[in-house]
């Protein structure tokens, strides 16, 4: 796969284009300013619930993780029998951290654990990675210069074994690292009670040394065996802790270490949460809620999905991907100025001005919207400004209230099918949002499914389901559901007050339990037909009329407010739904990138210099670019003596003729220097090669448009 990371410096898009600034766009206007304050505004809001999503959810595994660094350190703090058996056998505390394939959220884990150990165990830490230890001299480097907070450059060292520490050298090994440790803990023992309480309060008196490998796979065996076999010589001395970080599974220890050097380690499992589950916190917690105005359209959530399920499993990509959502709506909507909180929309409403207006009544829904008003209203929402505005904002409002219904009984719904044989509409509820967007999802076979499976689900399952969703509905904002929480509440009430025969509850759980074990669809369909046949030959119970009327009132729901939101007016304002830009965004496509660049650079520097009509060449184009316009018009083989004549002729056109001979020959000598810089670089980027057959030619590599 083609892995993209956006650096973090500079929010830029991940685009061929260049990136874009908002108060300099092509959308120039006068509420320019405001889109780019409030995009910034929603993407730190979003940041911040990002990281706390991602903090509490991973609260449990670095508790679990402080809690046995606890008990290892206090082991080695009191010397009890238990760490001098363990130096008996010379065994190394170890956690195995399962963090899964999503190699890129490992950093963000990693930090998250650094800090809370510095906070509350031990300021001693050393985070290792395999590409910086290739041998175990390169290992403790890196060990040694973390833990004593110095840089360490090897190049600049004369004896590669040895670290700088202020004006002294000092000697790479496992001896040098204890009576560093020693002295460290010693000078902390000789400081004052209150001061040392004051400057170490939270790190007991000999706190642990964690080493922790980031991506153990990757590391070299011999590397891992050597550094455990010397660390296990002095564990009781030195109170050491490691840490591995695993992307498959834990067998790899096994795998990478023979039996000798894993029974030194006293191994511990660690399970992080599946990247899956967390990536339907995330979505639940920024698509399922009203907090956000922002949203995604059915198309873009789904090219994030799969990207997520098919490419890296990466959830801080995902994340990174709805950012970018974010730049793209709010750069290419001129309207998106209204993309804003409830209690902002009047304000920025009565400020639009005409052009705005306009943009307003261009959009497709509103234009759907006024085809049905009758023509007296038609004509005072197409000419009166004024009267415009006043509609938007009960329009806008509108789409807020449906926003937050939606996700109500979008959650009543998913609490039906979830418990459902076969998930006719999925299991997660991201799979049904994306159902309820698509199209009406009434209309659906997988719907029709579910609510004939519904219609058969029994007494405990039904009262429980029912209760689910009145604490749901109660929890909403606004009183839009206070009938309707009555009515489940008054269904609860009879499920209570119905006393049913022995014989027809037999019935009714005998046929759940038949169809929960007959997974496969054609005996599921099979038996589906029979209760079907069965329930027209004999007069429905009272409970079964009940579950029907149930079942009846919640596809009532479903038909009013999870109606998909492209048939809301307006929507065009709030959500996004640009797949194919997003798509190319994220998709690199690098070969027509840069043949743009190379075909074209106008397009990236945007120097009206560089813009050539019908196909021409311009002699201001840097070099590679009218080196590489000249490799397509030849063919396999080029003849580097007449492609260098064709250059010279290109860079020389502009130029006036010189007469002096020494002048002209140092000028074709740049001439010829830049030529053979260009063609170099065009060698590297791969379009050119050295050819066997001819000396003086190379071998085009290259064929067909982008």
């Amino acid at each position: 796969g083609c892995f993209v990371f956006k650096p973090s410096t500079k929010k830029r898009r991940l685009s061929d284009k260049p990136a874009h600034d908002f108060r300099s766009t092509s959308h120039d206007s006068e509420d320019t300013e405001l889109r780019f304050v409030t995009c910034q505004s929603l993407w730190n809001q979003v940041k911040s619930e990002t990281e706390q999503i991602q903090e509490d959810l991973n609260k449990q595994l670095l508790d679990n993780l402080v809690s046995f660094l606890s008990r290892s350190y206090s082991d080695f703090q009191e010397k009890t029998t238990q760490w001098t058996c363990k130096m008996k056998f010379r065994e190394i505390p170890t956690a195995a951290l399962v963090l899964g394939v999503n190699v890129t959220d490992h950093d963000l884990t990693f930090r998250g654990l650094s800090d809370v150990l510095q906070d509350n165990i031990t300021p001693y830490i050393a985070l290792l990675e395999a590409k910086d230890c290739p041998g175990i001299k390169n290992l403790m480097q890196k060990l040694m210069g973390q833990l004593m907070k110095c840089d360490i450059e090897v190049d600049s060292l004369e004896d590669e074994d040895c670290v700088q520490v202020s004006q002294n050298k000092i000697r790479c090994s496992m001896p040098s690292l204890i009576s560093w440790y020693e002295s460290v803990t010693k000078k902390t023992d000789a400081e004052t009670p209150s001061k040392k309480r004051n400057s170490s309060s939270r790190h007991w008196q000999s706190p642990p040394v964690v080493v922790m490998f980031k991506d153990m796979e990757s590391f070299t065996p011999r590397v891992l065996q050597d550094f455990i076999v010397i660390s296990s010589q002095h564990i009781h001395e030195l109170p050491l802790v490691l840490i591995f970080g695993i992307a498959t599974s834990p067998m790899i220890i096994h795998r990478l270490l023979p039996h000798s050097v894993s029974s030194l380690l006293c191994i511990e499992l660690f399970q992080s949460l599946s990247c899956k589950e967390h990536l339907s916190n995330i979505i639940d917690k920024l698509l399922l809620t009203p907090q956000f105005p922002f949203k995604l359209g059915e198309k873009v959530l789904q090219v994030l999905i799969n990207i997520f399920l098919y490419h890296d499993f990466s959830v801080q990509n995902f994340i990174k991907g709805f950012q970018l959502c974010i730049v793209e709506h709010f750069y290419s909507q001129p309207l998106s100025v209204l993309c804003c909180h409830l209690e902002d929309i009047k304000k920025r409403v009565y400020s639009l001005s005409h052009d705005q207006c306009e943009n307003i009544r261009r959009l497709p829904s509103f234009r759907r919207y006024v085809e049905k008003q009758e023509s007296g209203k038609q004509i005072e929402l197409l000419t009166n400004d004024s009267f415009l505005k006043e509609e938007t904002e009960k329009l806008l409002e509108d789409l807020h209230d449906y926003h937050k219904n939606y996700v109500s009984v979008l959650r009543c719904l998913h609490v039906f099918t979830s418990s459902l044989p076969k998930y006719p509409l999925g299991k997660q509820i991201r799979e049904l949002h994306c159902a309820c967007l698509e199209n009406q999802v009434w209309e659906t076979e997988e719907y029709e499914s579910s609510l004939q499976l519904a219609r058969m689900l029994n007494k405990t399952d039904l009262v429980t389901m029912l209760q689910q969703c009145v604490e749901i509905l109660m929890s909403s904002s606004g009183k839009e559901f206070d009938k309707t929480v009555e009515k489940l509440k008054k269904f609860l009430t009879q499920f209570q007050n119905l006393e049913e025969a022995s014989q027809e509850r037999d019935v009714s759980v005998s046929s759940q339990k038949e169809l929960q074990k007959k997974t496969d669809l054609y005996h599921l369909q099979k038996t589906l037909l029979e209760l079907k046949e069965s329930r027209r030959s004999k007069k429905l119970t009272k409970f079964e009329m009940l579950r029907f009327e149930v079942v009846d009132y919640i596809d009532r729901l479903v038909r009013k407010y999870l109606v998909p939101a492209d048939n809301r007016t307006l929507h065009e304002i709030v959500y996004f739904n640009a797949a194919a830009v997003l798509r190319g965004h994220l998709n690199a496509a690098p070969r027509t990138a840069l043949h743009t660049a190379l075909n074209n650079p106008h397009w990236y520097l945007k120097n009206q210099a560089l813009k050539c009509d019908g196909g021409g060449i311009s002699n201001k184009a840097p070099d590679i670019c009218i080196v590489y316009k000249l490799h397509l018009e030849c063919g396999r083989l080029i003849n580097l003596v007449d492609w260098l004549e064709a250059f010279s002729t290109v860079v020389m056109a502009a130029e006036e003729p010189n007469a002096d001979a020494a002048s002209s020959d140092q000028v074709d000598d740049i001439i010829h220097a830049r030529f053979i810089r260009a063609v170099s670089e065009l060698e590297l980027l791969g379009f050119i090669k050295p050819s066997k057959q001819k000396t003086d030619h190379v071998a085009r590599l290259t064929w067909g448009g982008c």
